[in-house]
């Protein structure tokens, strides 16, 4: 992966955790790259191709309590233009979606909002073309039911983005 991209990621996760905790979200880091160096080191039978690895390879960013103590796990990516991430999660979206039931937060820096979430299911359960349609359901970060970010605080993150992406 281009170490560019890497860099534009991480930023992404680390703008999405000072949000939320800004906003009195407890957020934890499931830390999946700890367990798994850990695993590849002990476990000398584990295999990754297996369920249990698949699994374990597609934890979530972070697990959050909102400020009503409702827990669930988000995911979050970057993206330069937001479409682009409907084909990666036709291929991956089993685990975040129905195993780890994952909210997705996607930064862009395209156009506004700049912060995006989808709550499972991630796609519609028609088919055109034997292809499942996306629901297309982004709603602005501020618009989530669950999470009560203060719009002051987007405005104040979307100056970051702009800072942060824009070439």
């Amino acid at each position: 992966m281009d170490p560019q991209s890497i860099l534009k990621g991480k930023i992404a996760e680390d703008l999405m955790r000072e949000l939320l905790e800004k906003n009195q979200v407890h957020v934890y880091l499931t830390s999946q790259k700890s367990l798994l160096q850990e695993l590849e080191q002990t476990e000398a039978s584990f295999k990754w191709e297996s369920k249990t690895g698949k699994k374990l390879s597609s934890i979530p960013d972070f697990l959050v309590f909102t400020k009503k103590a409702k827990a669930f796990f988000v995911e979050v990516k970057f993206r330069s233009d937001p479409e682009s991430l409907e084909e990666v999660l036709l291929i991956e979206k089993e685990y975040l979606e129905k195993y780890w039931e994952a909210k997705i937060v996607i930064v862009t820096s395209k156009e506004k909002p700049y912060f995006r979430i989808v709550s499972p299911p991630y796609f519609s359960k028609e088919k055109k073309e034997g292809w499942p349609i996306p629901v297309l359901n982004w709603l602005p970060l501020e618009d989530d039911p669950d999470l009560g970010i203060d719009p002051k605080t987007i405005k104040e993150f979307n100056k970051l983005v702009k800072q942060y992406y824009e070439k």
